[in-house]
């Protein structure tokens, strides 16, 4: 203690100042490491390396996890495990590149799509299009290579080639009718065109699928054209006001192909019913493909939230709900918004015009903010023509999150929500386009604790700068 006390009293204010400056600097550096690997990986350094590494060390354990969430909206434990958390799904209601995207971006000079969505898409003609029985066909062979032309032109220049090695190729028409189309009535007649096409091509490879394997992925493939052009066929009848015919071509389309229930033509058919004002129509489309084995979208929580607001929205007000309780009708109704809502909480501040709509990608994370965008984009119209029914979303959708005290660790009806969608939408949705983010993330207690340990040694760096010999007592007496 006196060879301390004598070490101490010999030192002079500047090597006081010396140390604070030196540890506010170390401190601060500290700061912007845990800032920046906090924005990058979402995690503080210091907290991941402590659980991770020394905590073992010191016979500490790990955190059990959460125990699992209830599944009652319908996700079993097993498919919990195994679902991946960010797959991107297809846009059942994506629009036409030419058509819509492409004067979207003529009017405002502003690009709809991101590279990212365009590439997935090239993936999934790819995909859908094309096969290994390709080269058999000189104008198959084009188109498979067209398919993989990043310049929009090149791939209009290569369908008209195919077109002249032969007439009947439907996937040309097809790309004509996306690309080339500048309105939804060229589309369609290069749609139809496709139809004709492809509907010959089918039958010809029903007759000797069972020959080989070459011949059933051709099956397959032109199977896969078949359906791609009957849809779009009903999507431009519903946007030019057909909505019967849609209704009718999609109907039609779901019973032709049962099996090809993961394209989501159902969501499809829900909002062309909705047009129409087809409620128990929806409620019973609605009870086929809401159900305890498939996956939720947004399409289907929200509508069927819809449909038991309207029992109840127009004369519900929350004054007199305080008054007198819920009934059982309003119950329902609130509950349906509340698991619609856990399901997607981007959805609401769309619907109720907090936030501004973009055009929808041509893929959506479920979910997400990119899965909100599309549903509002055609759904929002749907809430207005209902009365009331936005109100009373207003007044009950912020309640979910009370439910769920901590939904990055669990979930309620539903598995917990995924952590990497704001990434994954980030890349879906436009760079103009403010990405919604849930849960907002927390910043973890080291980086507070740096920026509070930096703050404090500047301040004591200043106050020995200016007062060295207060600061020289005030260190020894400490």
């Amino acid at each position: 203690l006196l060879t301390v006390t004598v070490f101490l009293s010999t030192l002079t204010p500047k090597f006081y100042f010396a140390l604070t400056v030196t540890s506010s600097f170390i401190s601060g550096l500290i700061f912007v490491f845990e800032w920046w690997h906090f924005r990058k990986y979402g995690t503080s350094f210091i907290e991941q390396v402590s659980v991770s590494h020394l905590r073992p060390l010191i016979g500490g354990a790990e955190n059990s996890p959460p125990a699992p969430a209830a599944f009652s909206a319908g996700e079993n434990e097993t498919s919990r495990q195994n679902m991946p958390e960010c797959k991107v799904w297809r846009n059942p209601l994506n629009l036409f590149r030419g058509a819509e995207y492409s004067r979207y971006m003529w009017v405002t000079g502003k690009e709809p799509l991101t590279y990212y969505d365009m590439n997935l898409s090239a993936q999934d003609h790819q995909n859908f299009f094309t096969c290994d029985t390709d080269a058999l066909r000189p104008s198959d062979t084009v188109m498979q290579k067209a398919w993989r032309e990043r310049n929009p032109q090149a791939r209009i220049k290569a369908a008209y080639q195919a077109l002249e090695l032969n007439n009947d190729c439907a996937t040309a028409y097809v790309l004509l009718a996306e690309e080339e189309a500048t309105t939804i009535v060229d589309a369609e007649k290069y749609f139809k065109q496709a139809l004709k096409a492809g509907e010959m091509i089918y039958r010809k490879s029903q007759n000797c699928h069972s020959q080989s394997p070459q011949h059933e992925a051709q099956l397959r493939r032109d199977t896969n054209v078949l359906v791609y052009v009957k849809r779009r066929l009903a999507m431009c009848a519903r946007k030019l006001g057909r909505i019967r015919e849609a209704v009718k071509m999609m109907r039609d389309l779901m019973k032709e192909f049962p099996l090809l229930s993961m394209l989501n033509i159902h969501e499809n058919l829900l909002e062309a019913l909705l047009e129409l004002q087809a409620y128990a129509d929806v409620q019973a489309v609605l009870a086929k493909y809401d159900d305890i084995s498939l996956p939720k979208s947004a399409a289907i929580c929200y509508t069927a939230a819809l449909l038991k607001a309207r029992a109840v929205s127009e004369r519900f007000s929350p004054e007199t709900a305080s008054k007198r309780g819920l009934s059982t009708a309003e119950i329902n109704a609130v509950e349906a918004i509340h698991r619609a809502v856990e399901f997607n909480p981007h959805v609401p501040k769309y619907l109720l015009e907090m936030k501004s709509l973009v055009l929808p990608p041509e893929h959506i994370l479920k979910r997400g903010d990119s899965e909100a965008v599309a549903y509002a984009f055609f759904h929002l119209q749907h809430w207005k023509r209902i009365e009331g029914a936005l109100n009373l979303l207003h007044c009950t959708w912020e309640g979910t999150f009370r439910m769920i005290p901590y939904p990055l660790e669990k979930g309620h009806l539903f598995y917990p929500y995924p952590s990497c969608t704001e990434t994954a939408d980030r890349e879906l949705l436009p760079t103009f386009h403010e990405v919604s983010v849930y849960p907002q993330k927390e910043l973890p207690f080291f980086i507070h604790f740096t920026a509070g340990l930096c703050s404090f040694s500047a301040m004591l760096a200043l106050l020995t700068h200016q007062f060295p010999e207060l600061m020289v007592i005030f260190a020894k007496a400490v």
